[in-house]
């Protein structure tokens, strides 16, 4: 069977992808969900397909391959073909999979009365990141795997980093297969994959949004939030995307566009004017003509519904009430809103002209993480050490209810307030706390790194942060919940919080408490199961509001009141007057706070 031409790719891949199918970032798609991919970029079996090339990145236990297999097979009859060697290629790294889908399309071949060496031909055992792979593909489909960075070994993850650009910060496994597989589109040639959404709207998704905005063009995007599109549940939401090398200024499905202008495009971005050619990954440009995306939502997986949605979303024009929007998402490395026209059009007009929420004299934070709370964290009256070496901590649970209502956990604190660690000869109660708990502590990966500073937390506690009150925002929830803490407790990981000297903290828990709060929060956060928001800091500091000198004292009452009475209705009427939002600004935030 081939195996990847890499000399060093065997160990590489027993390192990076061990046995169990959730450590090694496979998580299976549903039959349905590969046929309608496939649907979708336009591999239908009443074309000519022996005469183009298809590859699976990561066939996995081959529901893409096998249905791509019979698709080929069916249109090999209907035009005669008999030569096939070039029409598939599908890798895959782990071995016992491998092995195991190998032998089911060898099954399906010889079923069909063909050769089984075209399977030796096909498939290859190996890593697609590193093995060699002779393009270009007409179609690329599949699912990429999810890895996070820290099961990649560091030499490893070297090598992926130098070979290709997209992969930076945080981001996971499936950032550089997606930019492999379009680096090997032919010209026209589509790509359909299903993965995670973040990298759409996460930092850690920047260069590969903007390869995307200034090389192809994303024709498709489909929301997958209540679609169980895996055969096991996901935390983050899938989406599904259908992305085409396409020569520019081609106007996709029929759709009148604009001609290409020198322009300012939203968020303060200089756009550059079009140019007539596609360039490499890396190399400076200007980008092309704007080309619109075709966005839908997924919630059910009835074939008939699936075939349906797949013909309307490949019509050349579309239906009437079809419920597909058209819009322009893809703009350089900005995130990609989704939002209807009238919901972003009420956020970029609020982006030019309010402040963030730190230029307008607020401070975002998050609580601190240990890396080994069972250790660090306790009921306070419990922990026995010196006085001065612990402090009482709110958690999410504290705030459930909307006001803080103290479990009486406490927190250890290894630091002084200039936030050195303390020498644990000077508190000797303390000491014998730590070491009765060594194992555990002196066990994580930063004490391993460090062994001199064994029993620092992760984060650096700050004891002054307990002292200062804050709004209190948990990170997971369906909608904002931002409490009040007076400056008692300390806050926990889970929790992000916002200080400041200069806003009122009751009136900014109105703001952040109403519906134009959720606007931005929603335009930039991934959706998780269940269709929570992330409240993390990143999201949080979008938000715009004025500055607080600049809120006439009717308005400011009006939302100390509403805050104080934690009545959302009220929160909104006076948020709405602070932005000087119109009837249909405010029927679009209702919109959108009914749909998410």
């Amino acid at each position: 069977m081939p195996s990847c031409s890499d000399p060093t790719q065997a160990t590489r891949c027993t390192m990076v992808y061990p046995a169990a199918p959730s450590a090694r970032g496979a998580v299976f798609t549903r039959p349905e969900v590969a046929e309608f991919i496939l649907d979708l970029v336009g591999y239908t079996p009443d074309r000519p397909l022996h005469q183009q090339r298809i590859l699976e990145p990561s066939f996995g236990d081959g529901v893409f391959l096998l249905a791509i297999l019979r698709r080929l097979l069916s249109a090999a009859r209907r035009f005669g073909a008999s030569e096939l060697s070039e029409a598939i290629r599908g890798v895959e790294l782990h071995p016992e999979t491998f092995e195991a889908t190998y032998n089911a399309v060898v099954a399906l071949l010889q079923q069909e009365g063909f050769s089984q060496h075209l399977a030796d031909r096909w498939l290859i055992q190996g890593d697609y990141l590193l093995c060699s792979l002779e393009g270009p593909f007409h179609y690329v489909v599949g699912n990429p795997p999810y890895v996070r960075l820290e099961a990649i070994p560091p030499t490893l993850l070297a090598e992926y980093k130098k070979r290709y650009a997209t992969m930076y910060n945080r981001a996971d496994l499936y950032i550089p297969f997606i930019e492999r597989s379009l680096s090997l589109l032919a010209e026209g040639g589509t790509l359909g994959f299903i993965c995670a959404d973040r990298w759409t709207k996460n930092h850690y998704g920047a260069r590969l949004r903007k390869y995307v905005a200034d090389n192809f063009h994303l024709k498709i995007f489909l929301e997958m939030a209540h679609a169980p599109a895996f055969r096991s549940k996901v935390a983050a939401y899938p989406a599904i995307v259908v992305i085409s090398r396409e020569a520019p200024r081609t106007i996709p499905f029929g759709t009148e566009q604009a001609p290409c202008t020198e322009r300012t495009i939203p968020f303060g971005t200089e756009q550059a004017p079009c140019t007539e050619r596609t360039i490499p990954f890396g190399t400076e440009h200007t980008p092309h003509t704007e080309s619109p995306t075709r966005i839908a939502r997924l919630s059910s997986l009835e074939p008939g519904q699936l075939t349906q949605l797949a013909e309307v979303l490949r019509s050349r024009s579309l239906p009437e009430g079809s419920g597909v929007r058209v819009a322009q998402i893809t703009r350089g490395a900005a995130p990609w809103l989704l939002l209807a026209p009238e919901q972003r059009a009420l956020l970029e007009r609020l982006e030019r002209r309010f402040p963030s929420l730190e230029e307008a004299g607020c401070r975002v934070g998050i609580g601190v993480a240990t890396g080994a709370d069972q250790a660090f964290i306790g009921v306070f009256e419990a922990l026995e050490v010196e006085p001065d070496r612990k402090l009482p901590l709110v958690t999410t649970q504290d705030i459930c209810s909307g006001e803080v209502r103290w479990g009486g956990q406490g927190l250890i604190n290894p630091f002084s307030e200039t936030g050195e660690l303390v020498d644990l000869r000077c508190y000797p109660r303390l000491r014998a706390y730590l070491e009765a708990r060594r194992e555990v502590i002196a066990g994580r990966h930063y004490a391993r790194r460090f062994p001199d500073r064994w029993y620092r937390t992760i984060d650096r506690i700050v004891p002054s942060l307990a002292r200062t009150p804050k709004l209190l925002i948990p990170d997971i929830k369906g909608r904002p919940h931002v409490v009040l803490e007076e400056g008692c407790l300390y806050p926990h990981h889970n929790l992000y919080y916002i200080t400041s000297e200069s806003w009122d903290l009751r009136a900014l828990q109105a703001v952040l408490l109403s519906a134009v709060a959720h606007l931005f929060v929603a335009a930039y956060s991934t959706q998780m199961r269940g269709g929570y928001l992330r409240f993390q800091a990143q999201y949080l500091r979008r938000i715009r509001i004025p500055p607080w000198s600049e809120v006439p004292p009717p308005i400011r009452q009006a939302l100390l009141e509403a805050a104080q009475e934690r009545d959302v209705q009220a929160c909104n009427q006076a948020t709405s007057r602070l932005y000087g939002l119109s009837q249909e600004e405010s029927l679009a935030l209702e919109r959108l706070y009914a749909d998410t």
